[in-house]
């Protein structure tokens, strides 16, 4: 009798969205599966900010468990939500090409109003905005460019986000622009962030198995998309190298061009006041060591040894 992979997955629209295209992927390469659905505490939980949770891993533990006691066989995770340190006994089985990693802001208001704000940095020519998110690495990000505008914690799915811009007296708010299109919810009234660095892994989907399980891994192995398993790598071992996490507003992106890897990397203070940056670029096949070259060369900073610090101690 032929096997049948269980798909872990939350409930979320994007999270079935991104469960059934593993679904599919697999169909055609000849594997049945089924979805099997897991409530984690990250969707419990939509009031509390991200960060204050303290909790890496918070939309992945749940399905951790069931990957562990064999609920499901693969779990699939928007990867920029995947501790750097995965679950011991579980193991990544396939990372699939990426879609665009950029941020978007979703205003409310005058599209001309909204592009000169965003045209006019570090001025306080303007009234200050209003802009919504619950991610610490998208405020400290907004807060460095824009240091009058006021930021309001965001939580829920996809949907309830959208919902909320409306609901509240907001001039916008940060999504990611993968997880908007993908179900087709990207509304008109959007703007690329093309400044805002994005989180290590943002557009990138994730497949995770028991370290054991041969036929899931393998099967899953026939999905994998080398390019952006070596950028999505770099990107994480950047924010290993800073002992970083959901609660740490660190953003790194690395793109491949010419059989060469450019990667940039940022560190900010969760207030905005500081940033750190750091660009470089390696061959392909320097690429094991990149991410953590760069993440080597921040913490040669004082400064940012000590806005990690504070950040761990809740300063």
């Amino acid at each position: 009798m032929k096997q049948v992979i269980k798909i872990g997955t939350r409930e979320s629209q994007l999270a079935v969205w991104q469960a059934s295209l593993v679904q599919n992927l697999l169909k055609e390469k000849g594997f049945d599966s089924e979805l099997i659905y897991i409530k984690s505490e990250g969707d419990i939980d939509i009031v509390t900010p991200l960060y204050e949770l303290g909790v890496q891993g918070i939309f992945t533990k749940t399905l951790d468990a069931a990957l562990l006691n064999k609920r499901v066989d693969i779990a699939v995770h928007s990867m920029k939500d995947l501790p750097t340190q995965l679950a011991e006994g579980t193991r990544l089985a396939a990372i699939l090409k990426r879609a665009t990693y950029r941020d978007v802001l979703v205003f409310k208001g005058d599209r001309n109003k909204i592009e000169k704000h965003l045209n006019t940095p570090f001025t306080k020519s303007h009234s200050p905005f209003t802009i919504a998110t619950s991610s610490i690495r998208r405020k400290a990000q907004w807060l460095n460019r824009y240091p009058d505008d006021r930021i309001e914690n965001l939580r829920g799915n996809v949907n309830t986000r959208l919902r909320k811009i409306n609901e509240n007296e907001w001039d916008g708010a940060i999504f990611a622009a993968a997880g908007i299109e993908r179900i087709n919810l990207r509304p008109e009234n959007s703007i690329d962030l093309d400044w805002m660095l994005p989180a290590p892994a943002q557009g990138a989907i994730a497949i995770a198995c028991r370290n054991e399980d041969e036929y899931a891994f393998n099967a899953c192995q026939l999905l994998n998309d080398e390019a952006t398993a070596i950028c999505t790598k770099t990107e994480r071992d950047f924010l290993r190298t800073l002992s970083g996490g959901c609660s740490t507003p660190i953003s790194a992106l690395a793109v491949i061009n010419d059989n060469k890897i450019i990667f940039k990397g940022n560190l900010c203070s969760a207030d905005g006041k500081q940033k750190l940056e750091i660009e470089k670029e390696a061959s392909i096949e320097n690429k094991i060591v990149l991410g953590i070259t760069a993440g080597k060369q921040i913490l040669e900073n004082e400064q940012a040894r000590k806005i990690i610090s504070e950040i761990k101690n809740g300063k």
